[in-house]
C-alpha cells in the first residue's frame, strides 16, 4: 500500500454536524480499503479565489494508506458530492 494525502475544500455554509457527516463518510471509505493516519480539520480559510460563489471553504485534510485503485474511487465521490467545493489527492514519498 501506498501512502497518499487529501485536501479536500468543504462548503463553508453547513453546519457543523453535515461537515462531520461528510468528513466520515470520506474516512469510512477509505477504512474499506486501506488505512487511515490522520485527519486535520483546519477549519474555515479564506479562498485566493471564489469557488462556486464561495469566498471561504473548510479545510480537512486526511493522510491515508491504500492501494491506488482506492484513489480513482475516492476522487470519484468527492465529484459527485455537492459540497465539496475543492479536492487534491497526491501521493507521499
Amino acid at each position: 500500500m501506498k501512502k497518499y494525502e487529501s485536501v479536500i475544500i468543504i462548503n463553508p455554509n453547513l453546519e457543523e454536524a453535515a461537515i462531520k457527516e461528510l468528513e466520515d463518510k470520506f474516512i469510512g471509505l477509505i477504512k474499506e480499503n486501506g488505512n487511515v493516519e490522520s485527519v486535520d480539520e483546519m477549519g474555515k480559510k479564506k479562498l485566493a479565489y471564489t469557488i462556486k460563489k464561495n469566498t471561504e471553504g473548510f479545510y480537512v485534510v486526511i493522510r491515508f494508506e491504500a492501494k491506488p485503485d482506492l484513489v480513482a474511487e475516492l476522487e470519484r465521490v468527492y465529484r459527485i458530492t455537492d459540497d465539496v467545493l475543492k479536492f487534491i489527492v497526491v501521493k507521499l514519498d
